[in-house]
């Protein structure tokens, strides 16, 4: 079992904090440090020098491709925003889902209103 968690029981060996890159040395068995959120690794320092060029070797490798990928996300993020509000200016569809109508009167408009004559009868019906 090579990784270990803050306040686990560990034998004599050097473990490393990964995250922060810190180092703890346990010369008799004993528990971690820290919490249970922080993981170590039990690697002697021999192999941890050997894999200190690798790790770098790997980064300098994918520097370029991140930085091309977040050239390109901040490109289509531009475009898309573009898009949207183009669509924005010319799709209006007057949509308001905060308001509701459900107890107003129905509109009506001019040609609908009925006039009264002089006694409050309504003209325009027959009878």
């Amino acid at each position: 079992m090579f990784v270990y968690r803050g306040g686990d029981k560990g034998g004599k060996g050097t473990y490393w904090d990964l995250i922060n890159g810190s180092r703890v040395d346990l010369t008799a068995e004993g528990t971690l440090p820290q919490d249970r959120k922080t993981r170590f690794l039990r690697i002697s320092s021999v192999i941890m020098l050997m894999l200190a060029p690798i790790l770098g070797l790997i980064y300098i490798a994918f520097l370029p491709i991140a930085s091309i990928a977040i050239v390109a996300m901040l490109v289509v993020k531009k475009v898309w925003g573009w898009l949207l509000g183009l669509t924005r200016k010319h799709a209006y569809f007057e949509w308001r889902p905060s308001e509701a109508y459900l107890a107003k009167e129905k509109k009506t408009g001019k040609k609908d209103l009925k006039k009264k004559d002089q006694n409050g009868k309504e003209d325009g019906r027959s009878g």
